[in-house]
């Protein structure tokens, strides 16, 4: 569905400059963004994926993953076609990854924000999730939905690579409750190369979301011989500490995939190493995903078990509205 864009300028030539995003790409008549699904018509731009679900499903707000945001509560997560990346390892490339054909009727179901809304009302969801491609680059879908998610009562939360302008984080802000940002690498030219994008902004985008008062997490998916060095989860680590030391860093295992598929998968011991580092840094939350036994959340105080955790189950222990019940420390994040 064609919907006028947010955010960009148009100059006397017919091309639009777009600033939703860091690329600030620079768009002629008739062509797309690096996105693909922003594009110039007649010398205006126009997002081409609103209203366009290529998923909508209730899913455990662990599964996105949140661990300190209302555990054990169901998220409502949607997603259009695209991402302003172009990630090699990429989980969902295939709804990401779209080419410069798009055609929204032949990959996608309408589903306006208002159906969206009313959705996750019915299925108990507390939280519309905007995750599985770039929440950013159907920024426009998003944001009309989450006025009406948090008029209805609902949080609303990004599961995004954080390439994303401060101009709009300021305006999600009001309504945004929470995110979970993937930090991918602490190299600008693993980005660039990799995932075709830059480190910096994505580094302002999680202090500016702090900034905001927006509950984050952190994921890293490590690759074994890309981002794997001790140096490297180091900075990862020590980035995360200086925006907040409680902020939950999730370091998850690599599988082969897309262009990855001929890689190592990532070892436990790998994990373990990362879990070390990220402690002796000085993070009080870390917790490896994708293996087998997820991880609780223990009080950095007492040590005692405030959440067990079953794969995407929980089972809560010693928390009550986010104080441990052992000790009386303030766990932070956002509780029910």
């Amino acid at each position: 569905m064609k919907h006028r864009a947010l955010l960009y300028e148009k100059f006397k030539s017919d091309k639009v400059k777009c600033n939703l995003c860091p690329h600030e790409c620079l768009i002629a008549e008739g062509k797309a963004g690096v996105c693909r699904v922003r594009k110039n018509i007649g010398g205006n731009l126009y997002s081409l994926n609103y209203g366009d679900a290529i998923a909508a499903s209730a899913d455990p707000i662990e599964k996105k993953p949140l661990y300190h945001f209302m555990p054990g509560s169901k998220a409502y997560s949607v997603a259009a076609p695209g991402c302003n990346f172009h990630c090699e390892f990429c989980q969902n490339w295939r709804i990401s990854q779209i080419d410069g054909s798009y055609d929204s009727g032949a990959v996608s179901q309408k589903l306006m924000p208002e159906e969206i809304a009313e959705n996750a009302v019915k299925s108990n969801c507390l939280t519309i999730a905007y995750t599985y491609t770039e929440p950013t680059i159907f920024f426009e879908y998003a944001l009309d939905t989450a006025k009406i998610a948090a008029e209805r009562g609902l949080k609303n939360i990004f599961v995004t690579n954080g390439y994303i302008k401060p101009e709009a984080l300021d305006m999600i802000a009001p309504y945004l409750d929470g995110a979970n940002v993937d930090l991918k690498y602490f190299s600008d030219k693993s980005y660039k190369k990799i995932c075709g994008g830059s480190l910096s902004p994505v580094l302002r985008a999680i202090e500016k979301m702090k900034e905001l008062d927006i509950w984050v997490e952190v994921t890293t998916l490590i690759i074994p011989g890309d981002n794997d060095s001790a140096e490297e989860l180091f900075q990862i680590a020590e980035f995360i500490y200086s925006v907040d030391p409680a902020m939950p860093w999730h370091i998850s295992a690599f599988t082969p995939r897309y262009k990855y598929s001929g890689r190592k998968a990532t070892g436990i011991d790998i994990l373990r190493k990362a879990e070390q580092i990220g402690k002796d840094a000085g993070l009080k939350y870390i917790y490896l995903g994708n293996i087998t036994g997820e991880p609780g959340t223990l009080c950095p105080a007492c040590k005692r078990s405030l959440i067990s955790r079953n794969n995407y189950s929980i089972t809560i222990d010693n928390i009550k509205s986010g104080r441990c019940l052992n000790c009386g420390t303030q766990i932070e994040g956002v509780w029910k």
